[in-house]
């Protein structure tokens, strides 16, 4: 208990000292805004000096089209720049995981449109690979989609064997659209 009222105490005490550091503005007479003559009253330069500083601040806070500049809360609106917003093709997606299912998923991440694998072997196949996928575009086209493939013991896989991957991962996105356009 008397631990307690202890740490109460310097609690207390830090804070009183902190504050008073804080201090020279209202208790000696000095509002920090600016320096008064003997009088009390400021002299003309100083409120020159301070319509300038209004005047620039007004003019900060608007843009070339007199509108005001962004606030905190536009972050909580929807309103998305493309520019900066990546969107994936559905299908494409969906496609690279099915076809190379046989890797195991090491990330994914569909807000940049990048599937990351470790190692695995492909169904009748003696070696190991793995491959980065990235979807780029929410076209379902060839330009949308990039394959890296690493093998375990021989690095980067000929551009053939990529092609590969590619040409089946874009057949089966055909596929899953064909099938979707059905229903």
């Amino acid at each position: 208990m008397t631990l307690n009222r202890l740490a109460r105490a310097a609690l207390a005490g830090g804070l009183v000292i902190s504050l008073s550091a804080c201090g020279g503005g209202i208790a000696s007479g000095d509002s920090g805004l600016f320096r008064r003559n003997n009088a009390g009253i400021p002299s003309e330069a100083q409120l020159d000096s301070r319509a300038a500083a209004d005047r620039q601040r007004e003019l900060l806070a608007r843009n070339d089209d007199d509108e005001p500049t962004s606030t905190i809360w536009d972050l909580f609106g929807n309103r998305d720049d493309p520019n900066t917003t990546v969107e994936v093709n559905k299908y494409i997606w969906n496609a690279a995981l099915d076809v190379l299912n046989f890797l195991p998923v090491e990330s994914v991440d569909p807000f940049t449109g990048v599937i990351v694998t470790g190692y695995g072997v492909p169904p009748g196949g003696g070696r190991a690979y793995r491959a980065t996928v990235y979807v780029q575009d929410p076209a379902l086209d060839a330009r949308s989609l990039k394959v890296a493939l690493q093998s375990r013991g021989g690095g980067a896989v000929s551009a053939d064997t990529a092609r590969a991957v590619e040409d089946a991962i874009l057949t089966r996105a055909r596929q899953l659209r064909v099938q979707d356009s059905r229903l």
